[in-house]
């Protein structure tokens, strides 16, 4: 192939026959499907993923629960209107359990620091945090509360400031997950309330937030001492989605359609919602408890992260006729975060407790006692556990550095986060196809 391609430097190739890679020579290939060797077959040559390499570390001073990327090519910047990303300035935002935001230069230095609990912050730990624009941030926690901060930088990019905007209130329980969609205004929750929270990001649309539920009731007292965000703006939700009968783990918009939501939740189901009215569209009850949720708009599918280790295919559409399009195995533990691939539709990265992130391509299967499988290209194990002498350990039951939060952007590359207090960055190159 370099050869037809007259490639100065030679580059390794991985081929495709009707859509799965090619993992055995031609000959047995025809053999094994029946094949005649006078049939034309259609030949799809793809470069191979180069395995992504440790770029860097940050370290924080509790776990990190959650991770999101300001670069050129994220969705912040294209949703951004006349705020900008200047090459070179990329902006990596974690989540964590101390209840703190933190901006980061991809010198690993910390720009800016959300505000403490006393001073308007979180008052427990953060599992969701994405920003909405260059100059906006949005964050959820096990305070029951949906945070909305304004984002700003000196002029030279050395120090900055997250200011708190807006408090929204209405979830009983924990937020597990956070989606943000910019173009319209709003976001989408995950709760151990069992319900899907649906709101607002401008404060003049957002309706009353609930009285019982503000720091500053009568029977809060206590927590009123401890908070003085009354002056930040309070809101409740659009609408909050009951159906779930257990709690729900993630909750993402459509990628093509934000007037449709989906929510996963460990009740086994994964739902389809109507927006606008609040509906339930449809329900897909699948074999285990589902604990992350991503979509592959080209390909109609839903992938669902499990507690069975594995990650589970799903066409949400009505006309599907069964529940689980492919499985993706390879995890020793649950799968908690899932991104898309930015250089390919058939990619995905997931984040897992087994200490790991895998990558895949869909179109990379094998055949075991279940059938066609899915299987990952590359794994991706915690520098941490390198520098201490257990990477290469086996892990009993998936034992190891908790893998939280994962998302791969096209700039700066793969950035997951976790057990280890750590962000971790790694950078490879995607796949780019083309057919022979």
């Amino acid at each position: 192939m370099n050869n037809l391609l007259s490639s100065e430097k030679p580059i390794p190739f991985e081929f495709l026959i009707n859509g799965t890679f090619l993992r055995t020579s031609i000959d047995e290939y025809l053999v094994d499907n029946g094949i005649s060797a006078e049939t034309t077959l259609e030949i799809e040559y793809v470069r191979a993923l180069i395995p992504p390499l440790h770029i860097a570390s940050f370290q924080h001073d509790d776990w990190v629960s959650s991770t999101d990327v300001l670069s050129t090519t994220s969705p912040a910047a294209s949703w951004a209107s006349g705020a900008t990303v200047k090459k070179g300035q990329e902006r990596i935002l974690s989540g964590s359990y101390d209840g703190l935001l933190r901006i980061w230069n991809m010198s690993s230095e910390t720009i800016a620091t959300s505000p403490a609990a006393t001073e308007g912050g979180h008052t427990a730990s953060i599992k969701a945090a994405k920003f909405v624009s260059p100059n906006q941030i949005a964050s959820a926690g096990l305070d029951r509360t949906v945070r909305l901060w304004k984002y700003t930088e000196d002029e030279g990019g050395f120090a900055g400031k997250i200011a708190p905007q807006l408090e929204l209130y209405g979830h009983k329980s924990g937020i597990e997950s956070l989606a943000v969609h910019a173009q319209s205004n709003r976001l989408l929750t995950g709760s151990s309330d069992h319900t899907v929270g649906f709101w607002s990001t401008k404060k003049a649309d957002a309706p009353a937030a609930p009285e019982n539920l503000l720091p500053s009731n009568a029977r809060n007292s206590k927590r009123r001492k401890l908070n003085s965000s009354v002056s930040t703006a309070q809101r409740g939700p659009l609408n909050l989605l009951s159906g779930h009968t257990a709690p729900v783990a993630a909750a993402i918009f459509d990628a093509k359609d934000a007037t449709v939501g989906y929510s996963a939740s460990w009740d086994h189901s994964l739902r389809t919602w109507d927006l606008v009215t609040g509906g339930l569209v449809d329900t897909r009850t699948t074999s285990h408890s589902l604990l992350s949720l991503e979509h592959l708009p080209e390909l109609n599918l839903l992938a669902a992260g499990t507690a069975a280790r594995h990650i589970t295919l799903i066409d949400p559409r009505a006309s599907a006729t069964t529940v689980a399009a492919m499985t993706l195995r390879g995890h020793t533990n649950a799968v908690v975060s899932l991104a898309r691939d930015p250089h390919s539709t058939y990619g995905l990265i997931s984040g897992s407790h087994d200490g790991t992130c895998r990558i895949w391509d869909i179109r990379s299967t094998k055949t075991d006692k279940e059938g066609v499988v899915g299987e990952s290209v590359y794994s991706i194990t915690r520098k941490s556990l390198e520098e201490e002498g257990k990477a290469d350990s086996k892990r009993v039951g998936g034992e190891g550095v908790k893998v939280f939060s994962v998302c791969w952007d096209k700039t700066i590359g793969i950035v997951s986060a976790g057990e280890d207090k750590r962000i971790q960055i790694n950078r490879g190159e995607g796949v780019l196809s083309s057919k022979a």
